[in-house]
């Protein structure tokens, strides 16, 4: 079981970068997804995950009105597209998925990360 982010690098203040997960080894079509993300020194936090059928989303308050998840589950594939973007974003993101099918604690699989760089 793999969870591949990508889509990582690095953008200027204000600008758009949208991350990919793309799972195999197994469906992940019933599980909710999240993205987390973490900078050094600092403990992982929560960015925005989605229920199953993409219906239901929830979002870390800075994140709220920039930040959008979506899935494909025909795809396999959850995103994350981020708009005005802050220097403060700047972190390894990480996808995960739930052992649930709405969004919430504990989420046993994780990706590698991938590394977004806000920076003039």
């Amino acid at each position: 079981v793999q969870l591949q982010a990508s889509g990582g690098g690095l953008v200027q203040p204000g600008g758009s970068l949208r991350l990919s997960c793309a799972a195999s080894g197994r469906t992940f079509s019933s599980n909710a997804m999240g993205w987390f993300r973490q900078t050094p020194g600092k403990e992982r936090e929560f960015v925005a995950a989605i229920n199953w059928n993409g219906r239901t989303t929830d979002y870390a308050g800075s994140a709220r009105g920039r930040f959008t998840i979506s899935r494909d589950n025909a795809k396999n594939t959850v995103y994350l597209q981020m708009t005005s973007l802050k220097p403060e974003d700047t972190a390894v993101y990480y996808c995960a998925a739930s052992i649930y099918s709405y969004p919430s604690d504990p989420y046993k699989y994780w990706g590698q990360g991938t590394l977004v760089t806000v920076s003039s």
